[in-house]
């Protein structure tokens, strides 16, 4: 096994230990981009969910992007033709974010000093429910072992989240139970 390998493999480790001990979604989104910047050594990572009307991209979390570049805009399915293909399950590699026309906001990624991006679909069995990205400050290409440690970690996220949202409505459901007894009880 190559060194690079062996950092693959504890990296995947110890992003499913960090998914494992949190139902905090906002906590696991936010370690599983900080693991991706580590990792990967590049600029940032961010992850992305899918509004309820699916046509939104909303942020779940980034790490190594401003919070200028964060708030530029929505990121809308159907201006964003790399997204749209995305939500197909496609990964898409973009050489030159700044130059790249079908990136939305290339202007914005001109000032954040950003070049390549990659972006993963995050699945929860068979639906699409964000994207995991991945931006360089450089132009980088992302080999096959790369790629299939995003993968790895898209489809980790796909559970972590669907696990946060299970476990907030079973929380919910177990306080409206409670709220109701107590309710009762007090006739």
């Amino acid at each position: 096994m190559k060194s690079k390998d062996k950092d693959y493999f504890l990296a995947l480790f110890e992003v499913a230990k960090m998914i494992n001990s949190s139902l905090e979604m906002t906590t696991v989104l936010e370690e599983i981009v900080k693991a991706v910047v580590k990792t990967m050594n590049v600029k940032a990572s961010s992850i992305r969910l899918l509004d309820s009307k699916k046509r939104v991209l909303m942020m779940g979390a980034a790490n190594g992007l401003s919070k200028g570049y964060i708030r530029k805009g929505p990121v809308l399915i159907k201006e964003s033709g790399i997204d749209q293909q995305v939500m197909k399950g496609d990964t898409i590699w973009i050489k030159n974010a700044c130059t790249d026309p079908k990136f939305q906001y290339g202007e914005g990624a001109k000032n954040e000093g950003i070049k390549s991006v990659l972006v993963l679909p995050v699945k929860s069995g068979k639906n699409i429910i964000g994207v995991l990205r991945v931006y360089t400050d450089n132009i980088r290409e992302f080999g096959l072992e790369e790629r299939r440690f995003l993968e790895a970690v898209a489809n980790l996220s796909g559970i972590a989240i669907e696990n946060c949202k299970f476990h907030n409505l079973l929380k919910t459901d177990y306080d409206l139970l409670i709220a109701h007894k107590y309710r009762i009880d007090d006739n």
